[in-house]
């Protein structure tokens, strides 16, 4: 099926490259979309809750793997408070 949608805006393509290698500890730690976004003009701000939504979105999957695997160490049953899939970032940036 060809896709008829016009592709997305270079700026977004970076952000959204720039908070998965974060979120995926790449080793590149998106250093190169950085410097694509201030080419782009995108402002440091927005470049910030990038990288704080996306550090948060780590951080919380690694605190989620280490729970799993201590329930599984130790067979005691680890519930998250109230059921939520993810919680703000510390300055209160939603990340879903």
């Amino acid at each position: 099926m060809l896709n008829t949608s016009p592709p997305l805006h270079s700026s977004i393509v970076a952000l959204v490259s720039l908070a998965a290698g974060i979120a995926a500890k790449h080793p590149s730690m998106g250093l190169c979309q950085v410097q694509r976004l201030r080419s782009l003009g995108v402002s440091e701000d927005h470049i910030q809750t990038a990288v704080e939504i996306a550090r948060h979105i780590r951080d919380e999957a690694a605190q989620k793997l280490d729970a799993a695997f201590d329930e599984q160490f130790s067979g005691v049953p680890v519930v998250e408070a109230g059921g939520v899939c993810c919680t703000p970032t510390a300055s209160g940036q939603a990340c879903c």
